[in-house]
C-alpha cells in the first residue's frame, strides 16, 4: 500500500525537522557507503559507461522503474566517488608539477634527463586522470537526465493509472472479471499459503521451535510492556528534568513517539531477522514480513501520535485545544486508523507479491477506498455530534460543568469539505474512477496523519524559543544580563526565529503531503533538495540555504558587535585617558561602521554582490535626489559631530532659547536633556548650519553672576566683604578663581554691586546662585545694611488714601519720584 510506503518518509520528515531544518544544498545522490567507494575506484568510467548504457530507457510498470531507478542511483553514488578519487589524484600530480617548474624555454638552457622525464611521465598521467574526470563528470549528468526522465515517466504511468476507467462496482462487467480470474486468483494464493504452511513447520521443528518462541514472546513484550514502561519513565524524566511550561508537553509528544517506533520497529525487525536466520520466510513470505514490519511502524507511529496529542491520562499535559470528554470520545480512533491502514495495506502487498489478475487490483482499489471513506466519515461524524452536543438538562450531572467551547467557523467548513470529498471517492467509485477514488482516499488518509505530525512540530519549534530566547526564561534573562539586551528584544528575537522555523517545517509539509504514489523517502529528500538549491523570481536568485545562512551571519555579527561594544565601554575604554564623551563617541561610531560591515557580509552571504549593491545605491540616489536630502544630511552631519566633536555627550549646550547636557548623538538626531528633565530631539543639522554655544567644550567650569542695587548710603566695603564671605564660605563656589565682587556703577541714584563666582560645572549653578543670595541676604540683614524696598503707586482713586510708611532702615520717597531700578538680578 502507498500509505505504508510514504509513512517512512513522514517519520523521516518527522525527525528531520526536530532538528532546525536546514535546507540541502542540490540535490545529490545519497552518500555512498566505503563499500560502494572501492568499488568505484576498482571500476572505471568505461565499465561505469558500460553499465548505464545497458540499462533500458524505458520500463511499462511502477515495479520495474522503481528498480531501474535504484540502479541509475547507484551508478551514479559509484560516479561520484570515482570522481572524488581521481580528483584528488590529480590534485596531487598537479602539486609534483608545481614542484618540477616548467621546462626550460630559453635558448641555450637545459636541464637533468631525469626531471624531464619525471615530468612527461607525470604529465600523461594527468593528462589520463584529467581525461577521465571530465567523462565520468559528463556520466554523472547523464544520470541525473536519465533519473529525472524515469521520475517523469514514474508520474506519466501515475496520471494514466489514475485517469483509467475500470468497470462499476454496481455492473456485472465488474462481478463477472472477478469470477473469471478467480480460478488463477486462488491458484497464486494457494502458492502463498503452501508457503506460509512450510514455513510455520520449519519453525514447529525442534531445532528452530525455541528461538522462534522467545523471538514472538520478546518482540511482543519489547512492543507492549517496553512502551508502557517507556511512558511512564519518560513522563517521570520530563517532570524531573523539564521546567514547567509548554516546551514540556511538546517534547513529551515527541519522546513518546518516537520511543514507540523506535521499540516497535526493533521488535518487528527483531521478529523478522530471527525468522529469517532459521528459514522460516520463503521468497514471497519474506516479502509480505517486510511488508509487515513497515506496516507494525506505521501503527506504531499513528497510535503513539494519537495517543500523546489526546492524553487521556494526563489531561493537563495536552498540547490541542481538547475537552477531556471530547478526547475520550477520539480515544479509540487512533487504533481504528492503523487497524483499517493495515487492513486495506494486506489485500495490496499479497496481490504484488503474488502478481494477482487486474479483476483483483481493481476490487482491492474498491476495497480500499470504501473502508478508507467509511473510517473519515466516522471521524467526521465524531467530531461534529461532539461540537454539536445538546446542552445538559437543569440538574443533570454535567450541568455544573464547564461549557463547551464554540467550535471556530474554519472547523465546520473544513468537516464539511471533508464530507464532500468522501461524496466524490464514492460517486468515482460508482462510475468506475477505482484508481482515482482509492487515491484521493488515500490522500485523504495520509493528510489526516500528516498534518497533526507537523502540528506537533509547529508548536515544538514555538515552544523551543519561547522557553530559550525569550526574555521570561533563565537563558533569555542570562542574555539580557550578559549583552544588555532590551526584553522586547528577545521576544521579538523568540517571534521571528520561531516563524522562521515554522515556515521551513511548512515546507516540509508541503513536500510529504504532495508525495505521488510509491515515492520513498530518498526521493523526498532529493526533492527538498532540489527546492533547498535555490529557484529564481526574475533575474534574482533565491536559496534558502544562503536565507539561513544570511540570518545567522546577521545574527552573529550583531552579538559579536554587542560584546565588542559592551567590553570596550566597560573594559578598555575607561582604562584609558580618554573622556567620557569622546568615549561614547567613538562607541557609538563603532557600531555605525560594525553595524554596515554585518549588513555587507549579510548581503554577500545571500548573494548579493557588489554590483547588485551600486544598483541599490543607484535607486538610492535618486530617491535622496528627491525627498531624502534631509535625512542624508542629517546623517552625515552626525558623522561630522562624531569625528569632529564640537558637541559631544556630557557637554552643556545652548541653542537657541533651550539649554541643556547631550546624552546621546544618534544617527540622524542628537538628544538634549534640559533642566525639566524633559528631552528635546534636534536635527544634527542644527549642530552643524546653526549657532551653538557650547558652555562645556573648553573650560567645564560655570560661572554665578548677581548684581544687587544698594542705597547711596551703603557702606560698600562692609557690603562687599559680607558679599565675598558669603561666596568663600560656600563649598560649591571654587577657590580658583577667587570669587570677586565689584562696584559695577550707580544706575538711577542706587549702586549696582556685581558678584561673580565660579563652580565646577555650569550644572550647579543655579543652585549655588540661590544659595549664595539666601546667605548674602541674610548677612546684609545682620550688617543693617539693607536694601531698596519697592511698592508699587497707588492707583488714583476719589478718596484719600494714607502714605505708606518707609521700610525700617529706608529713606522715606516722595510717590512722585519713586525710583525705577530692576529688581536685583543675577545670572
Amino acid at each position: 500500500m502507498n500509505l505504508i510506503h510514504r509513512c517512512g518518509a513522514l517519520l523521516l520528515l518527522f525527525f528531520l525537522a526536530l532538528h532546525v531544518p536546514v535546507f540541502a544544498q542540490g540535490g545529490s545522490a545519497p552518500t555512498p557507503a566505503s563499500g560502494s567507494s572501492a568499488t568505484a575506484q576498482e571500476l572505471g568510467v568505461a565499465e561505469l559507461r558500460a553499465r548505464f548504457d545497458r540499462l533500458p530507457t524505458k520500463v511499462d510498470n511502477n515495479g520495474e522503474l522503481r528498480g531501474l531507478l535504484s540502479d541509475i542511483n547507484a551508478i551514479a553514488a559509484q560516479t561520484d566517488a570515482f570522481i572524488a578519487a581521481q580528483s584528488t589524484q590529480l590534485a596531487d600530480l598537479n602539486a609534483r608539477l608545481g614542484e618540477l617548474g616548467n621546462a626550460p624555454t630559453a635558448p641555450g638552457s637545459s636541464e637533468d634527463p631525469d626531471i624531464t622525464r619525471q615530468r612527461n611521465t607525470l604529465i600523461k598521467q594527468r593528462n589520463s586522470l584529467d581525461a577521465d574526470v571530465r567523462l565520468a563528470k559528463l556520466l554523472a549528468i547523464d544520470t541525473q537526465q536519465r533519473a529525472s526522465d524515469l521520475v517523469n515517466q514514474r508520474r506519466k504511468l501515475f496520471e494514466a493509472q489514475l485517469t483509467e476507467r475500470a468497470p462499476s462496482p454496481l455492473g456485472s462487467e465488474f462481478w463477472k472479471d472477478i469470477a473469471q480470474a478467480w480460478p488463477d486468483d486462488v491458484s497464486q494464493l494457494k502458492a502463498l499459503a503452501d508457503e506460509v504452511r512450510s514455513g510455520i513447520a520449519v519453525a514447529r521443528a525442534p531445532t528452530h521451535r525455541t528461538a522462534v518462541l522467545l523471538s514472538v514472546l520478546g518482540a511482543v513484550l519489547v512492543a507492549l510492556l517496553g512502551n508502557w514502561l517507556a511512558e511512564r519513565a519518560l513522563v517521570k524524566l520530563a517532570v524531573r528534568v523539564l521546567p514547567a511550561g509548554r516546551l514540556r508537553r511538546s517534547l513529551l509528544v515527541i519522546a513518546i513517539v518516537g520511543t514507540n517506533v523506535a521499540l516497535v520497529g526493533l521488535a518487528a525487525q527483531w521478529l523478522h531477522a530471527t525468522l529469517d536466520a532459521h528459514g522460516v520466510l520463503g521468497e514471497q513470505t519474506r516479502k509480505l514480513a517486510m511488508g509487515a514490519v513497515q506496516s507494525s511502524i506505521f501503527i506504531a507511529f499513528v497510535v503513539g501520535l494519537g495517543r500523546a496529542l489526546l492524553s487521556i491520562p494526563r489531561p493537563s499535559w495536552r498540547l490541542p485545544p481538547i475537552q477531556n470528554d471530547r478526547a475520550a470520545q477520539l480515544a479509540p480512533y487512533p487504533w481504528l486508523i492503523a487497524a483499517v491502514a493495515t487492513l486495506v495495506w494486506t489485500p495490496s502487498q499479497v496481490n504484488a507479491i503474488v502478481d494477482a489478475s487486474f479483476a483483483a487490483v481493481i476490487a482491492t482499489h474498491v476495497f480500499t477506498a470504501l473502508c478508507l471513506t467509511a473510517l473519515i466519515t466516522a471521524i467526521v461524524l465524531r467530531l461534529g455530534i461532539s461540537n454539536a452536543a445538546p446542552p445538559p438538562l437543569p440538574g443533570h450531572a454535567s450541568a455544573d460543568a464547564a461549557p463547551p467551547t464554540e467550535r471556530p467557523v474554519w472547523v465546520g467548513l473544513l468537516l464539511s469539505a471533508v464530507l464532500v470529498a468522501v461524496v466524490v471517492i464514492w460517486v468515482l467509485v460508482v462510475v468506475g474512477y477505482v484508481a482515482m477514488a482509492s487515491f484521493l482516499a488515500s490522500q485523504l488518509t495520509w493528510t489526516a496523519i500528516v498534518v497533526p505530525a507537523f502540528y506537533v512540530l509547529f508548536k515544538f519549534a514555538d515552544d523551543v524559543f519561547t522557553a530559550l530566547v525569550s526574555s521570561r526564561s533563565s537563558f533569555g534573562a542570562r542574555m539580557q544580563k550578559s549583552f544588555g539586551l532590551a526584553p522586547q528584544t528577545l521576544d521579538q528575537a523568540a517571534v521571528v526565529l520561531s516563524g522562521i522555523s515554522r515556515i521551513a517545517l511548512f515546507f516540509y509539509m508541503v513536500v510529504a503531503l504532495v508525495l505521488p504514489l510509491g515515492t520513498g523517502p530518498s526521493e523526498v529528500f532529493q526533492r527538498s533538495g532540489a527546492l533547498g538549491a535555490g529557484f529564481k523570481i526574475g533575474e534574482f536568485e533565491l536559496v534558502p540555504g544562503a536565507i539561513f545562512s544570511a540570518l545567522a551571519v546577521a545574527l552573529g555579527g550583531f552579538i559579536a558587535l554587542r560584546v565588542l561594544k559592551r567590553w570596550l565601554e566597560d573594559h578598555y575604554l575607561p582604562n584609558t585617558t580618554l573622556e567620557p564623551g569622546m568615549q561614547s563617541s567613538l562607541t557609538t561610531l563603532l557600531g555605525y561602521v560594525g553595524g554596515v560591515l554585518v549588513v555587507a557580509f549579510a548581503l554577500s552571504a545571500l548573494g548579493i554582490g557588489i554590483n547588485r549593491i551600486a544598483w541599490v545605491a543607484s535607486a538610492l540616489s535618486v530617491g535622496i535626489g528627491f525627498g531624502l536630502q534631509a535625512i542624508v544630511q542629517n546623517f552625515i552631519s552626525g558623522l561630522i559631530l562624531l569625528a569632529e566633536r564640537p558637541v559631544k555627550v556630557g557637554d552643556w549646550v545652548v541653542l537657541g532659547t533651550s539649554e541643556g547636557d547631550v546624552r546621546r548623538i544618534n544617527v540622524r538626531a542628537t538628544e538634549i536633556q534640559l533642566g525639566d528633565r524633559s528631552t528635546l530631539i534636534v536635527p544634527n543639522s542644527e549642530f552643524i548650519t546653526k549657532t551653538v554655544r557650547n558652555m562645556t567644550l573648553t573650560n567645564a567650569e560655570g560661572r554665578v553672576l548677581i548684581r544687587l542695587p544698594m542705597p547711596l548710603t551703603t557702606d560698600a566695603a562692609r557690603a562687599r566683604d559680607v558679599m565675598l564671605a558669603a561666596c568663600r564660605d560656600h563649598t560649591g563656589v571654587l577657590l580658583t578663581p577667587e570669587p570677586s565682587v565689584t562696584l559695577d556703577g550707580i544706575e538711577s541714584g542706587f549702586l549696582i554691586f556685581q558678584v561673580i563666582a565660579y563652580v565646577q560645572s555650569p550644572r550647579v549653578a543655579g543652585g549655588v546662585r540661590s544659595d549664595l543670595l539666601f546667605t548674602i541676604l541674610d548677612g546684609l540683614k545682620s550688617a543693617a545694611l539693607p536694601l531698596v524696598a519697592y511698592a508699587a503707586p497707588p492707583a488714583p482713586t476719589l478718596a484719600s488714601s494714607p502714605a505708606p510708611e518707609p521700610l525700617p532702615g529706608v529713606a522715606p520717597t516722595p510717590p512722585t519720584a519713586a525710583p525705577t531700578t530692576a529688581p536685583p538680578t543675577a545670572a
